[in-house]
Order: C-alpha cells, then structure tokens, then sequence
C-alpha cells in the first residue's frame, strides 16, 4: 500500500529525490499483491517501465506538472497499441491505434501509464463483474467497488496509485468514489475532452479523476482540463449558502439513516464553519424516463457494429431499448432544458447543492452479469440515484467521503454539486470538509482478498 500522495511522489521525482523507475516498479508490486481484487484489465509492466527510464533522463523533468506519477486508465478510452474492450466480449481485440486525448495529456505531463483498471460490460451498471471476475472492494471483499470506474476505485482504494482515471455517464466517477472512501469529481460539460463511445451518452458522460485527495484530484484534473488553475485548490474565503437536501430523487427510493446521518454530520461542520447551512428541497424530475431514455440511446450508440450475441443478456436489453429511444424520439432537448431551469432557480438562492452520494452502502460483489436487466436496474437504481440529473444537465460534481456506516462498516459520502464553470468551488468546499472531517485515504491493510 502507497502512503504518498501524488504531490508528494510528483515532489520526489521533481527534485530527484525519487526515480521514475523506482516509483513504477513499487506501483507494479502493489499490483501483484492486489491481484485478488479483480481491479486491473490489463497491466503494461515493461512498457511502464520504459517509459519511466525514459523519463528520468528527460531535461524537462522538474518542470512536469505530474512527473513520474503512476496512474491507472479505464478501459473505457482509447490507449495506443492497448486494446480497448470496455468490459465486453463483443468488443474488437484489436490494439488502439492512439491515445485518447485525455491519455496524451497525461502522458505529456509526466504520468506513466501503467495500465487499464475493469469496468462492466459497456460501462452500463453501477457493479464491476464480467466472465473474467468479479472485482471486489478493498473495505470489504464481499462488496462491489461500484461502477462503472469500479476497477479504477478499488485500485485506488488499495493503495496501488494515489489516482486514476474514471469516466462518468451517470455517476461512474462518483459512486466508485463513494463505495471506496474516496474523493471523485465529474467536471461539467466542456471543461474536459470527453469523446467517450459514440456521442459520450448524449452529453452525459465525462473524464475525470477518483483520488485519495482533494489536492491530487485537482492537480489531476487540472492536467486532463489543461488548465493549471484548477490545481490551485483554495478554501471558500466567504461564507457560502448551502441546501442541503436529504431527499432522495423519487418515492421508490429510500435513505439509509447512516447515509443521512453522515450528511447532517458534514452539514454541520460547514455550518460551524460559518456558512449559511439550509435543509431544503430540490425539485427532482417526477419522471425519470427522459433521463433513462438518455441513458438507455448512449449505449445503443456505444454498441453500433457490435456482435448482439457477443453481448451480455442484461446489455443487450439496454442496448434494444436504446434502439427503441432513437428510433422513436424518446430523447427530447426539453426535457433537460426543464431540468436546467430547475436546477438554475435553486441555485439562484444557493451557491452549492449537498446531497447524499449514495441512498445506501454498495451491493454484494457477485456476478451480477448472470442477473437479468431489472433486477441489475432495480439495485442499481436502489442504492445510487443522486448522480444522474447533474449528467443530463453537464453540471460538475463530486464525491466527497463523509464518515461510515455504523451498520456495515462501509464508507459513506456526500455529492457537491455546483452551477457550471464552479469546479474551483467544488473543490475548495470539499478541501474544507477534508480539513474539518478528515478520512483514511486508502482501506485498512489485511482487508484484501486473501
């Protein structure tokens, strides 16, 4: 298990105090201990390795924004000379031919890639399993790290790298974040290159980081976002006006008590703080199907010139009614206008939303790929139903752990969400909770599968 952040390792190499070589080498033995989890799809041990000697005879080497740190990619973006499988036996074997412009970014500032974590088929559940394992959560084995960016979660989560990245579409960075007691941030639309499958999900879906820290999620994301100010993460230096809402997003849905106790817990220490905390209500859409319909057409999308047989029964029902919501119109721009307006007329009295992460502690790990579509919707829908609406809107927000459950012994989390354009204050306010509540930046040790 690393104890360094990714400031610290970047510092390291910086200076010459660390090598690349060296800083690669313990990521890949952290690897090899970990291999029960079930989190990496595909590790590039002597690539990663070459591209560390590499760098540590660069000239430029003190002056790169992310020198020699190991980071970890979602099989979900293009990585050269990698296949990209997305989780999903229909996919081609074939290596990609570049990288992904988010990959190029990192690699430019220094990150040594080192491999690709594991994510479900087409990245469509909130659990991370397919015929090649289960992945498993280093809080508990017994439970599922989350989707989509399980794999990326339960990597970071175990202290194999202090980062990595995860994409997006309905909560993919958030609720992984939530599950692994760490800090994930979804960045509002634009501020990231996204090209994710075929149209990124309508809009929904983006590239970010899940982390240990708020300070190395923004020094991350300020290198994908490729602008340095992001890293700069400042504390709110006036009082802030925060609705805290405790509701969950439809009457289906219920709210653990731990969950809403530890959402008190942090509204409470930002009260303290001196901000003006309210306990509010915000105005969830009564019908989800536009957003589902979103949803269920980026998969279709993301499953053109796949082999349907080659598909997982569950995603082949959400692929078949994708076909359905492009074929008959299900996705209307007004249905996120409506939502847009919403949201702006809430936060025309507040200047950030704090809700639950999640509405319970994650599922079981099992192999959920072996379950039908309902019964995968139905769990998925259950436990993490807060992400979805700032997706179809473009809005940024993250994941910011929050306590643990006393009945499980999980984490527990709280989203932030702000108008877009307000990453900096996002990240600002949770370096604030981080500050006044802080929370263990990588599962207990001996918690691995054995």
């Amino acid at each position: 298990m690393t104890t360094s952040t990714a400031l610290d390792i970047v510092s390291a190499v910086q200076s010459g105090e660390q090598s690349p070589v060296a800083v690669v080498e313990g990521a890949l033995q952290r690897i090899r201990e970990n291999e029960n989890l079930g989190a990496l799809q595909e590790v590039f041990a002597e690539e990663a390795l070459a591209e560390a000697a590499a760098l540590a005879n660069a000239k430029d080497l003190a002056t790169l924004p992310l020198a020699g740190l190991p980071i970890l990619i979602k099989d979900t973006i293009p990585v050269a000379g990698h296949p990209m499988r997305v989780g999903s036996l229909a996919t081609s074997a074939e290596p990609s031919a570049h990288d992904h412009e988010v990959v190029r970014r990192l690699r430019v500032a220094g990150a040594v890639i080192l491999g690709l974590t594991t994510v479900p088929e087409l990245c469509v559940f909130a659990t991370t399993d397919s015929p090649a394992g289960i992945t498993r959560n280093p809080w508990n084995p017994d439970r599922t790290p989350g989707g989509s960016s399980g794999g990326s979660g339960a990597a970071v989560a175990a202290g194999i790298v202090p980062v990595a990245h995860g994409t997006d579409g309905m909560g993919s960075i958030r609720i992984p974040s939530a599950n692994n007691g760490l800090f994930g941030i979804k960045p509002g639309r634009g501020t990231v290159p996204a090209d994710l499958g075929g149209d990124s999900w309508g809009g929904m879906a983006e590239n970010g980081p899940l982390a240990t820290t708020v300070a190395d999620a923004a020094l991350v994301l300020s290198v994908m976002a490729g602008n340095p100010e992001l890293a700069a993460v400042t504390e709110p230096a006036a009082p802030l006006r925060i609705g805290v809402v405790p509701a969950t997003t439809s009457f289906l849905v219920r709210l653990d008590p731990e969950w809403k106790k530890s959402l008190l817990a942090t509204a409470d220490a930002l009260r303290e703080a001196g901000h003006e905390v309210e306990v509010t209500r915000f105005p969830y859409p009564a019908n989800p199907i536009p957003m589902f319909a979103r949803w269920f057409a980026g998969v279709a999308k993301d499953a053109e010139g796949l082999d349907d047989s080659k598909l997982q029964p569950r995603t082949l029902r959400h692929v078949k009614l994708g076909r359905q919501a492009l074929t008959k119109g299900w996705v209307k721009e007004r249905d996120t206008d409506r939502l847009e307006a919403d949201a702006r007329a809430f936060f025309a009295d507040h200047d950030i939303l704090l809700t639950p992460m999640l509405a319970r502690s994650a599922p079981k790990a099992e192999a959920w790929h072996h379950r039908s579509w309902l019964r995968n919707i139905w769990s998925n829908l259950q436990y993490a139903p807060f992400a979805a609406p700032w997706n179809m809107v473009g809005w940024p927000a993250a994941s910011v752990p929050a306590g643990f459950d006393a009945n499980t012994g999980m984490p527990t989390a709280v989203q932030i969400v702000a108008p877009p354009g307000r990453e900096s204050l996002i990240l600002g306010v949770a370096a604030q909770i981080e500050r006044l509540r802080p929370w263990p930046r990588t599962a207990p040790a001996g918690n691995s599968v054995s």
